[in-house]
């Protein structure tokens, strides 16, 4: 039997396997159960009224069947008066008073009748309300032919805004700088207590011979084994409460030696102050940063940047930038070596191992000798870490567009507080931190690294040589927000950071209580130079 040619043979009919239609089958059989199942399910659970719903809503939104009602009086007096409100405001602008006054009388006409209702607790009704309604309906609408439209409304109010925005920011940038020129203001009473206690000084021999009889203090200013603090400062009362509290609160208090490091200015002053008072058996030093020879332009970039008439006009002028930037970044006392001193303290005290660096605006309220035991882990610096919240890490104080700082630096690593810091002198020295400080330093000459003060610096010169501490230690935020009472009840050092210093009158009046009283206010000096 012949067999057709391939073009005119029957296709083959393709058959599904059994096993396909099997499973096709398996699934519906699943797809009717659990239909079955959700509509078992929807009967079981309980049918909840519309009206119930409803009502609940009502109830939590404490709304009222009348504002519910299409028709309602009330609902349609309180769209017009919101509206008129409006005209109001924009005719005010327009000097047109005259039509300002007509809505504003408008306005209280109908809220008048809304008031009424709403006290004997009755809807209004169309006819009581129906003057009202057309009286509003006609001022309106000679508002609009005035063209006092909604686009017309939404220009002048977005013009309104910004010119209100504007506004605040300049008397925000005037209290910014008034606030500025308070903090940076000498009191009258501090200046007084200057004069006085050079006079003093100078008058009285027997003071002067005081402090050249000293051969036993002297053994002490070098002894390791003792509890070495440091201050720099100009300010002979902040200084005072720093010494006097931390003397108050120590158990050991003849163990603690005190460096005090002030200007030309202030150094008769401070000798002549620490000299006639006594503070608990506590051993004190002032010395003035003019005797330190090391301290040149040759040898400190601070220095030489000064003898910079660039830096002097940015400084010192204001004339450079047209007012661009903030006058906090222009404060000349981020020049000053008092402030930077902070990087030359193995210079300042050769003999010592470990010291403690205090700011002057600080409150020693417990006894800190625990901190000259604690083991830095081989690190230089031990401080209290900020960076709980976001704004307290590297990048909200370095400008990492800058190739240098984002080369070196991790932006979200953790920042720290200058103000209590434990410094190990002998690990500062063996890393010669101070060089670390004079590379970045040289290097912020046109100030594109950082702009504000010595904490960034300090981030740069310190960063990987850190360790942090508890920070029970030092808490901060006392001179310019409010902080947690327990946080400061537990704190072993409270922090007047910011402008609102507690010896100056924009001091936050609910913390000067506690500086307030390591000052004894019937010293006779005091009194003689008005402090209360």
């Amino acid at each position: 039997m012949r067999r057709r040619a391939a073009d005119f043979r029957r296709p083959l009919r393709r058959r599904f396997p059994n096993a396909l239609w099997w499973v096709l089958c398996g699934v519906a059989v699943l797809l009717f159960i659990f239909t079955l199942s959700r509509g078992n399910q929807m009967e079981s659970r309980p049918v909840i009224p519309t009206r119930y719903r409803n009502d609940r809503l009502m109830e939590g939104l404490n709304i009222t069947e009348e504002m519910l009602n299409p028709n309602s009086v009330s609902r349609q007096l309180n769209d017009q008066i919101a509206l008129a409100k409006a005209f109001v405001v924009i005719a005010k602008e327009s000097n047109n008073l005259q039509f300002a006054w007509e809505l504003s009388a408008q306005i209280r006409s109908s809220q008048i009748l809304l008031s009424n209702a709403a006290t004997r607790r009755i809807p209004l009704t169309i006819r009581e309300s129906e003057t009202a309604i057309r009286d509003m309906a006609l001022i309106l609408y000679q508002a609009q032919q005035l063209h006092y439209d909604s686009a017309t409304m939404i220009m002048r109010l977005k013009a309104k805004i910004q010119a209100l925005e504007e506004q605040m920011s300049s008397v925000s940038e005037k209290s910014s700088k008034y606030g500025q020129i308070a903090a940076e203001e000498v009191p009258k009473s501090l200046y007084c207590l200057g004069i006085q206690l050079t006079g003093e000084w100078f008058r009285n021999s027997n003071l002067q011979r005081k402090t050249k009889d000293r051969k036993q203090i002297d053994m002490k200013l070098k002894d390791n084994n003792l509890y070495h603090f440091c201050v720099f400062s100009d300010n002979i009362l902040a200084t005072s409460v720093v010494v006097n509290s931390t003397s108050i609160n120590s158990k050991s208090p003849d163990k603690i030696v005190f460096h005090l490091v002030t200007d030309e200015i202030n150094y008769a002053a401070m000798k002549a102050w620490f000299s006639i008072n006594s503070f608990r058996g506590v051993v004190i030093e002032v010395q003035k940063f003019a005797d330190f020879t090391w301290l040149n332009a040759s040898y400190v970039p601070v220095l030489k940047q000064l003898q910079d008439s660039e830096t002097q006009s940015y400084y010192f002028s204001g004339n450079n930038d047209d007012g661009r930037t903030p006058i906090k970044f222009r404060n000349p006392k981020y020049l000053s070596m008092l402030n930077h001193l902070r990087f030359y303290i193995p210079e300042v005290f050769p003999a010592l191992k470990k010291v403690v660096f205090l700011d002057d605006d600080v409150v020693v309220q417990k006894d800190v000798s625990d901190l000259f035991s604690i083991d830095l882990n081989g690190n230089v610096n031990g401080a209290v870490e900020t960076c709980m919240e976001t704004f307290h890490r590297y990048h909200k104080y370095l400008n990492y567009s800058h190739p240098l700082i984002r080369a070196h630096f991790d932006p979200d690593a953790c920042g720290w507080a200058f103000g209590m810091n434990v410094f190990d002198l002998v690990q500062w020295r063996k890393r010669n931190v101070t060089g670390i400080y004079h590379y970045w330093q040289e290097r912020n000459v046109d100030r594109t690294l950082w702009k504000l003060g010595t904490l960034p610096p300090g981030l740069l010169t310190f960063y990987g040589l850190t360790e942090p501490l508890d920070p029970s230690w030092h808490i901060l935020g006392l001179g310019y927000t409010n902080v947690d009472p327990h946080l400061i009840e537990k704190g072993a050092v409270l922090h007047y950071n910011g402008n609102s210093k507690p010896w100056l009158k924009i001091g936050m009046e609910k913390y000067k209580p506690l500086w307030e009283k390591y000052v004894d206010y019937s010293h006779p000096l005091l009194q003689r130079c008005n402090f209360h």
